[in-house]
């Protein structure tokens, strides 16, 4: 059997080159005659030396030289022993050569020296050999014994086995910029005991025993040349390797300031690559310190080597760091030695001064004091310059004594540092007169005139009465009778609110403006003195707008302070109940704290808010209110803290928590609901808004919710008008009739103007005729699933079910608005359908190429009546504006193009910035066109606008087309996608509803995010385009059901018959069939399943559409003739406006100009 073989003791013996195929050498006792291989090495055993004889004797041979053959010596004639001679054994040396190397075994050639006689060699262990020369079968790191018989001399010989050199892969890796990594590596490698050598030019070598190195301290970003060697037994060299090394880049170094300057607000500095390099510099970092410290930012500024630092403050101290990076060849940023610029920056003029008080020591003799604010460098002084005289003090604190009596003195004031002076504040000092002379003189002139005085006053006195005498009359002071001047107005019962509202609205609402003139302003007999008094006054927004002493909110007492009871707000009935309500005006700036403590005091819990804080750039009421979620302010004593707040299109409702510092009581839940869809002028377009607060504030009140707070900014006049709708609605559904009249009397008795304009007043009347009429119709998704079953029932069998009923309750506004463009001769060929003609108030206007070249984001997209009319404003096509969720002119509904509108229409789609296009019909449906084909494939261009199609993408049942659509002139470009339906086409409903739901999903994906300002519903938005063939039938529906998901996903209600009675307002047509009006009820149901009662929102909705339609197909659409409130409540509002620009002020009548003000603003502002 073979062994492993063992290190030999290192040797000086020559290595042969990796790879040679040569075999090892024998080692025996020195002997030059024979050759010694430097590739195997064969272990001597024991020599045996045989008996000389002739038959030992080597042949002669021509291998032998002359000089080695033998001489006989002459014959004699006597007997001689001859002896041959002896063979030594430890001469004969054994060599391995031509390894060959195989998966499962290793073979070589044997080779005998020492000896030309015939030999026989045996292996001792598990190898074989064939033909006195080839052995098989050996194994690599293993060694073997082979006997070697040459005539007696019988000794063996040790073979060691060296592994396959050429099996060993040398890998190299670079670790960092200072260390590299060398391995050899073999599979399934032999146990061997080989030896490793590492070279390195620069280096020393290293020997081990370990089959990898790593090699450190190395320097960085330089060319190594590295040699490796494998030793087999210590001095036998195996295998060879060279190779080219680099190590990685190192650190940079710090970067060479050149420049730097400073402005009083900016460092700009400029610098050189670092001197040291070990490495490419791929860019520079800065960090523009100013007082932020590690919280500053850093700025990639590539590999720009200057840069300007700004928004620093005037004589700032500043710490500006450039450091250079450099990429390592493994991607790991590298950062350098940070360069300084340390300084501060120029000192700029101080700012001015503010808050100047001058305080009379005497009365020629003031006190000047003021406070400074930035000086923007080193402070020198403040100089007071007095008509030309400049005084200096390191303080705002000036004396100025033995001034001249009634003279005027113009100051000024301002800051200086050592560079610059500040612009100065402007003042004047007006001296009093000399009091001490006066007095003398008015003391004589007192004695010199009073007996002349009192002489005279007994005159007047006597004549008066000798007057009075003769006439024999009393004189009586006579006061206005407030109570005389009001009408007899009957109250309204419910079933005739339509016809009285019509009666009164007729002749331009001359019986509403005589009714709501008859009602005093300000009832005299109530007596308003808190609300006057000195300390009070700037409490109050506006000055004529006060509550009255009897019933005004009293807030208690703090130390004894006067005033700190008062606040401007009056306590209100109800309906029947008492001092339900609180109406205050908006809290100014220095009231908020006193508002918060009527809160706390008066255990209110919900809070109306009627205004915006800011309209048409006027200030109409102070935030007093955290300003972000979860935050926290104080006012005074009480904390407020900002819970949760929930933004809808036309109100915020805000979940506050409120505490009282000073007391340990618990603290309060405060709902806050702010009404944003008032708007700057008038009153909101639809009465239906107050109704929908209304539901939300009744949502939030119960028993313990104490008096419901109101304001806006005056508190009376959309206060008023808010509280009345309650009260009426709450008198409506107990006694069936109203009496607006009187409940506004009652209100104008508790506080002054309430209910303030005509319009005002009409808008009660409408909301009243508005619920009357239609009822409520919202339901919550939680309650959607029974109320739909309710209103499908049908008791008995043969009568209509309630769902029918509320269907033909709609409205139908035929001609409701007037249709005047779309009918002109010359635009009746733009008009798919005679009967789908867009009114003009809502037509969708395109502008002319000249009017349009210049266009910008600011211009107007609005329109109306008359610049619809106006030939020359705009160009027509069958397009309305709809009113969305969000707001107004958040969808265009419009007809699928003809041929000759398609330009038209590409036009519209660029000047709206339209995103969205949603088809509902296919092209054609038989021979009859639907739709004319508005897009080819690749470009093209329609009338200066280039539409190319740059993707298709198909679904089973809608298509997706992307274009982008280009200005040719302006050279700007939008993305447009276009979403047609395909399994609408023919029929009243979709084919498959889950579909359709899950484009509109799609699709919403593809419109900007909204945002809900305070002002929401009026601003402007990126409108979407339907159409079907006449942008009415599918159209309506498919905006109907967009609006309702928005309502569900947004509020978690609905309310269909408002959202389809809005958009039949919009344009002619739209959802005519009930099996289109239960398809909506129906599909939302599916869209949002009831689970256990609740309603399961699933954020992959298109999943869950299942609709269960069940309409009568016999049932037919009822033709219920429904009075249109909003046409008659459009007419009066405009014979309002007309009337109002004819009325005088009279002082004791005034109309709101604005948002419900007076048109006064001097006393009074908006409400």
């Amino acid at each position: 059997m073979p062994t492993s073989t063992s290190p030999l003791p290192a040797r000086s013996t020559p290595h042969s080159p990796a790879g040679d195929n040569e075999g090892q050498t024998l080692k025996s006792p020195p002997d030059n005659s024979i050759m010694t291989s430097l590739h195997s090495t064969i272990s001597p055993s024991t020599s045996l030396t045989p008996t000389s004889t002739t038959a030992n004797m080597p042949e002669s041979s021509s291998d032998t030289s002359p000089s080695m053959k033998p001489t006989t010596p002459p014959l004699k004639n006597e007997t001689t022993t001859v002896i041959a001679p002896s063979i030594d054994c430890g001469n004969i040396n054994l060599t391995v050569e031509n390894y060959i190397y195989t998966q499962k075994s290793v073979s070589g050639e044997l080779k005998v020296v020492g000896t030309k006689k015939i030999f026989n060699l045996t292996c001792k262990s598990s190898c074989t050999i064939r033909d006195n020369k080839h052995i098989e079968g050996l194994e690599e790191c293993q060694t073997y014994d082979i006997e070697i018989k040459v005539d007696n001399c019988n000794t063996s010989r040790s073979i060691h086995v060296p592994p396959d050199g050429k099996s060993y892969n040398f890998t190299s890796e670079v670790i960092s910029d200072s260390s590299l990594f060398l391995k050899w590596d073999r599979t399934s490698p032999p146990k061997c005991n080989l030896i490793y050598s590492y070279a390195c030019n620069g280096l020393d070598s290293q020997t081990s025993s370990n089959h990898c190195i790593e090699l450190t301290g190395l320097s960085a970003n330089t060319h190594y040349y590295c040699t490796s060697k494998i030793f087999f037994e210590t001095d036998k060299m195996i295998e060879e390797v060279k190779e080219n090394i680099t190590t990685d880049y190192g650190r940079p170094k710090q970067p060479q300031k050149i420049e730097e300057r400073t402005t009083p607000t900016s460092v700009s500095f400029k610098w050189e690559e670092p001197s040291n390099r070990s490495g490419p510099i791929d860019g520079y970092k800065v960090k523009c310190g100013g007082g932020c410290g590690d919280g500053c930012d850093e700025v990639d500024v590539y590999k720009n080597t200057s840069h300007n630092c700004t928004e620093f403050s005037p004589y700032t101290k500043y710490n500006v760091i450039v450091t250079a990076y450099t990429n390592s060849k493994k991607g790991q940023q590298l950062i350098g030695d940070p360069l300084n610029y340390t300084g501060r920056t120029n000192s700029s003029e101080p700012e001015k001064v503010m808050n100047i008080r001058i305080r009379f020591l005497s009365n020629n003799a003031v006190h000047i004091t003021c406070q400074g604010k930035k000086e923007n460098g080193k402070l020198k002084h403040f100089t007071l310059k007095w008509d030309g005289e400049k005084i200096h003090n390191s303080t705002c604190d000036f004396f100025k004594e033995n001034l001249y009596y009634l003279t005027t003195y113009d100051i000024e004031i301002f800051m200086e540092n050592e560079v610059h002076s500040g612009e100065p504040a402007i003042d004047k000092v007006k001296t009093k007169y000399n009091s001490q002379a006066l007095i003398i003189f008015l003391a004589f002139l007192i004695i010199v005139t009073s007996i002349a005085l009192l002489i005279v006053l007994y005159k007047i006195y006597d004549l008066h009465r000798e007057k009075l005498s003769n006439s024999g009359e009393d004189v009586v002071l006579v006061k206005r009778d407030d109570e005389k001047q009001l009408m007899n107005v009957e109250p309204i019962p419910a079933e005739m609110l339509l016809e009285t509202y019509k009666r009164k609205i007729a002749d331009e609402g001359r019986l509403f403006l005589d009714e709501f003139q008859s009602i005093p302003r300000v009832f005299s007999k109530f007596s308003i003195k808190e609300a006057r008094k000195n300390y009070n006054q700037n409490k109050n927004r506006y000055i004529d707008i006060l509550p009255y002493d009897y019933n005004r909110v009293e807030l208690s007492e703090m130390n004894g302070d006067p005033g700190s009871d008062y606040i401007n707000a009056s306590h209100i009935d109800g309906f029947k109940e008492p001092r339900k309500y609180i109406a205050a005006q908006g809290p100014k700036d220095e009231t908020t704290d006193d508002f918060w403590r009527m809160i706390w005091e008066q255990k209110a819990t919900i809070i109306v808010m009627v205004t915006r804080c800011e309209e048409n750039n006027r200030n109409k009421c102070a935030q007093y209110w955290p300003t972000t979620e979860n935050s926290t302010e104080t006012f005074g004593d009480i904390v407020v803290k900002s819970n949760e707040s929930k933004m809808c299109p036309d109100y915020i409702i805000q979940k506050l928590h409120i505490t009282n510092r000073k007391e340990k009581t618990p603290g309060r839940d405060v709902t806050h609901i702010q009404f944003t869809s008032w708007p700057d002028h008038g009153v909101p377009e639809d009465p239906h808004l107050l109704l929908k607060l209304r539901r939300r504030v009744n949502a939030l009140s119960n028993f313990f919710s104490g008096p419901v707070v109101i304001h806006c900014s005056a508190g009376v006049g959309r206060t008023g008008t808010y509280i009345a709708i309650d009260a009426m609605l709450e008198g409506l559904e107990v006694e069936g009739r109203v009496d607006v009249y009187g409940y506004v009397v009652k209100l104008r008795r508790q506080r002054c103007l309430m209910v303030q304009v005509e319009a005002q007043y009409i808008l009660i009347h409408q909301a009243l005729v508005e619920y009357n009429q239609f009822g409520e119709t919202e339901v919550t998704l939680s309650e959607l699933h029974t109320y739909l079953n309710n209103l499908k029932k049908r008791d008995p069998p043969s009568d209509p079910s309630l769902l029918e009923a509320e269907f033909q309750r709609l409205p139908s506004y035929r001609g409701w608005r007037t249709q005047n463009t779309g009918n002109r001769q010359e635009n009746k060929s733009k008009n798919r359908n005679s009967k789908m003609i867009p009114y003009d108030f809502n037509r969708v206007p395109i502008k002319h190429e000249e009017e349009k070249s210049k266009e910008s984001e600011h211009d107007s997209e609005e329109s109306s009546d008359e610049d619809s009319d106006c030939e020359e404003a705009s160009r027509y096509i069958n397009a309305s504006f709809i009113t969305g969720y969000w707001g107004p002119k958040e969808m265009i509904a419009t007809q699928g193009p003809l041929p000759e509108t398609i330009n038209d229409f590409w036009q519209m789609i660029f000047q709206r910035k339209v995103k969205v296009i949603v088809m509902l019909t296919e092209l054609k449906e038989g021979d009859q066109q639907l739709c004319a084909q508005y897009w080819e494939e690749g470009k093209q261009t329609y009338e200066g606008i280039e539409v190319e199609m740059k993707d298709v993408n198909l679904s089973s049942s809608y298509t997706i087309r992307a274009f982008d659509v280009t200005h040719v002139k302006r050279k700007e470009t939008r993305n447009v996608y276009l979403y047609q339906y395909h399994k609408w086409n023919g029929l009243d409903l979709p084919e498959n509803p889950k579909d359709l739901v899950t484009m509109i999903l799609n699709l919403k994906q593809k419109l900007a995010a909204k945002s809900v300002p305070e002002d929401s519903r009026y601003s402007r938005s990126v409108p979407i385009v339907i159409h079907c063939r006449d942008g009415s039938e599918q159209t309506g529906v498919f905006c109907a059901l967009l609006t309702l998901l928005e309502s569900a996903e947004t509020e978690d209600v609905i309310d269909v018959f408002q959202v389809v009675k809005s958009l039949r307002r919009a344009r002619p047509g739209m959802v005519p069939t009930f099996e289109q009006y239960q398809f909506l009820y129906d599909t939302v149901s599916s869209i949002y399943p009831a689970q256990n009662g609740q309603v399961k929102k699933n954020s992959k909705q298109e999943d869950t559409v299942e609709i269960d339609i069940e309409v009568d197909k016999t049932d037919q659409e009822a033709n219920l003739i429904t009075i249109d409130i909003t046409s008659l409540e459009s007419e009066a509002n405009m014979n309002m406006e007309a009337r109002e620009d004819s009325k005088s002020a009279d002082g004791t009548q005034g109309t709101e100009s604005s948002s419900n003000g007076p048109k006064t603003p001097v006393l009074t502002e908006s409400a």
